[in-house]
């Protein structure tokens, strides 16, 4: 057993004192004294801060809770309610106008609209899938989704089908014609290209001839101009390559030849150390650590077996052209990493204080995270991740402008600490919580010479809403609550408050994640209303839909859209305070009790079955209706929440939960029958992750801001020490 290391007047974890020592600060021009005893002084400093922050948050709430006891049973008055969170401090004062002035943000944050990867850092493939996600081929991505019907002869079942094959190249050069079109003609009849001075001329079977319609969208060639290896094309300052290979698979029956369409796909990639990993010691936290050091060193690699063969993921290196001029032409050829920070609420044993606490995750996070993330600005050559000389620093989970004051002053102090220049540190808002949500514009405000980015999430921003204001009645079901007038006021207030303050240009604006990532056909649908909501990104679950998502950034001018909608009304507050509750009016059947609970404890136990006994914080989880859906702690949050505030006010009781339990345990089970290793429940009356799972329902009105991480991360210590 690892025994923890004095140091100073702390307490070190020895793993984690290893880890820093031999891995990190030797590249470093930091003395290892000096480190230990600078943050020995910053967690003394600010520990304190930060659970006073978190007293605030408890005691907001208990006056809440108090209002709405009170209140029970009368209409809800909104005048006397916001009156009522302006003299507790929940609603704060708006302040005058004012701009924000982030400098040395690089262009896929202010200038680039493109979607944008989350994925968890503690799992080194897929942190190196996703960063190696800045380009994918449209071809695959057409071939292998239902964006193309798998149906009537275009199935995928039985090797390649060269019907399919066909349906996908012409659906690719409908998009050519689309975003690139001909002065004359379609890319589908086009039976050579070359590039002509700074011109790309097509080439059709009756001797004629065409150029782009747009000639500046040609930027770069690859090969003889007379007859090139690719070509680059750029519209809304994204690239699309056209790859031509007579011999390869797909140009050796192609009429010009073209063997692949590249999209430029994942601008940016935040690599997560909060709800998608499952990180609940200092063994884990090292493992998180140490791949983001391999991510910023560019030599992290990950290793697999695939077909018989062992497969070795590295980064991609940057990708090279030749411009017009002759002269070299280099887009990155990875996205932009971005890291999310864990918030204020918990706490690790990677150090104890001189008092024997352990220290905030959050202290550790930016302290660990920045330090790994300063040797990339050291480098002048090799694989890059800014080229302005910024780390990026997503900070979710803080409630109001004081919790974001307090991430800037830390931020601040980590600088000072490692001699890094004032607002090296960028800090991305998640407008998840209400009471940022409400004082949006003074959360910017604090952080306006660092904000980089403010993302919306329905799903904490909904378990926020429910735990709030748990004592104000019985919530809607979830598929009801998303139309709700309070869902569409937080969204365009989001972007409203984000024009005045003057993200474009030097910030992004977010919406959230597409969820099912084998529904592609009704994410390109979808999703679309993102850029035209006015947001130059939005979450995606893969690499794959990540390329797909690409195109809606070449159909709609984002920076377009955002200067229509600066004149547009900012979306009401009285919307925005308005509680999703069931109206009196309204009576919900059996039926649709029975049914909106057994789809919260199917998910919420197909969830933590994973993350109690396997350490996945995120994974594509089959929904009631054998559905993948990518989850993370955002939607156990809001499950539990649903199900704990429909039991405080009598829409269900715990015997029937119970049941119900008892029943989805054994479809769970059912469904993850193949999985090597796994731990039923249903049959397991000592089951770790079953007994998690009712805590979280049955304590769930108990849980600080409705989190589920103090409960999950004392139920995988217990399953960790279970299986060693």
């Amino acid at each position: 057993m690892n025994m923890p290391l004095p140091k100073n007047n702390s307490v070190i974890h020895p793993g984690f004192c290893n880890f820093i020592n031999e891995e990190v600060l030797p590249l470093h021009a930091i003395e290892p004294t000096k480190f230990w005893q600078d943050l020995e002084k910053l967690v003394s400093d600010l520990a304190p801060v930060n659970r006073a922050l978190l007293a605030t948050r408890d005691s907001m709430q208990e006056q809440i809770d108090h209002w709405h006891c009170a209140h029970k049973d009368q209409p809800m008055d909104i005048k006397a309610y916001e009156a009522f969170l302006r003299e507790i401090g929940y609603l704060v004062e708006e302040g005058d106008d004012f701009t924000i002035t982030t400098e040395n943000t690089d262009i896929e944050i202010a200038s680039l609209a493109g979607p944008q990867l989350v994925v968890p850092v503690k799992n080194a493939r897929f942190a190196l899938n996703a960063a190696n996600a800045r380009w994918g081929s449209l071809y695959d991505a057409f071939y292998g989704t239902d964006v193309i019907a798998k149906t009537d002869g275009l199935e995928t079942d039985n090797g390649y089908n060269p019907a399919r094959g066909d349906e996908v190249i012409a659906k690719a050069k409908a998009f050519l014609d689309e975003v690139f079109p001909l002065e004359t003609g379609s890319h589908k009849d086009v039976s050579s290209y070359m590039v002509y001075y700074h011109h790309l001329l097509a080439f059709f079977e009756d001797g004629t001839q065409a150029g782009l319609k747009q000639p500046n969208q040609l930027v770069a060639v690859n090969g003889q101009r007379s007859e090139p290896e690719a070509i680059l094309l750029r519209n809304n300052g994204l690239h699309v390559e056209i790859q031509f290979d007579r011999n390869g698979q797909n140009g050796e029956k192609d009429k010009a030849n073209i063997n692949d369409i590249v999209v430029e796909s994942a601008l940016s990639t935040i690599m997560d150390c909060e709800d998608s990993v499952a990180a609940v010691d200092a063994e884990d936290k090292i493992e998180v650590y140490r791949n983001w050091l391999g991510l910023m060193q560019g030599n992290l690699e990950a290793s697999f077996q695939k077909g018989g063969k062992t497969h070795t993921r590295r980064m991609n290196p940057d990708r090279v052209f030749t411009d017009l001029d002759n002269n070299e032409y280099r887009v990155h050829g990875r996205s932009l990493l971005l890291v999310r920070n864990v918030g204020h609420l918990m706490e690790c044993d990677l150090m104890q204080d001189a008092e024997g606490n352990f220290v905030p995750e959050g202290i550790m996070d930016a302290v660990v995270t920045v330090l790994i993330g300063a040797l990339d600005l050291q480098r002048e050559q090799g694989l890059r991740n800014s080229r302005t000389g910024s780390i990026y620093v997503v900070k979710p989970k803080m409630h109001g402008p004081d919790e974001v004051a307090f991430s800037c002053e830390l931020f601040g102090r980590v600088e000072q600490m490692l001699g890094l220049e004032e607002n090296t540190i960028k800090i991305g808002i998640m407008d998840e919580e209400r009471r940022t949500t409400v004082n949006l514009k003074e959360c910017i405000r604090q952080a306006k010479s660092r904000v980089f980015f403010i993302n919306t999430g329905f799903l904490d921003r909904t378990g926020d809403e429910i735990h709030t204001s748990m004592q104000a009645g019985a919530f809607l079901p979830k598929d009801q609550i998303k139309a709700q007038p309070w869902i569409q006021a937080y969204e365009n207030r989001n972007v409203d408050i984000g024009l005045r303050c003057g993200l474009p240009g030097k910030a992004q604006i977010g919406k959230g994640m597409w969820a099912m990532p084998d529904e592609m056909a009704a994410m390109m649908e979808a999703k679309i209303s993102h850029p035209k909501a006015g947001a130059n990104t939005a979450w995606v679950p893969s690499p794959t839909a990540a390329t797909l998502h690409a195109l809606h950034y070449h159909q709609i001018d984002v920076f377009a859209v955002q200067e229509r909608l600066k004149t547009r009304a900012q979306a009401n507050l009285t919307d925005l305070l308005t509680i999703p509750t069931i109206p009196a009016s309204l009576t919900l059947s059996s039926q649709v009790i029975e049914r909106e609970i057994e789809n919260n404890v199917q998910g919420l136990l197909g969830y933590v079955v994973r993350w109690i006994e396997d350490g996945v914080g995120c994974s594509k989880v089959p929904d009631i209706n054998n559905v993948g859906l990518m989850e993370d702690r955002a939607t156990l949050r809001i499950s539990s929440q649903h199900l704990a505030n429909w039991l405080l006010h009598g829409v269900c009781q715990k015997e029937q939960v119970d049941e119900v339990m008892q029943r989805m345990a054994k479809v769970v089970d059912e469904q993850n029958k193949d999985t090597a290793g796994y731990r039923a429940m249903s049959s397991n009356a000592d089951s770790v992750a079953f007994k998690a799972a009712q805590d979280l329902i049955f304590k769930g009105v108990e849980q600080v801001n409705g989190y589920t991480e103090p409960l999950l991360h004392a139920y995988r210590v217990k399953a960790k020490k279970a299986h060693s």
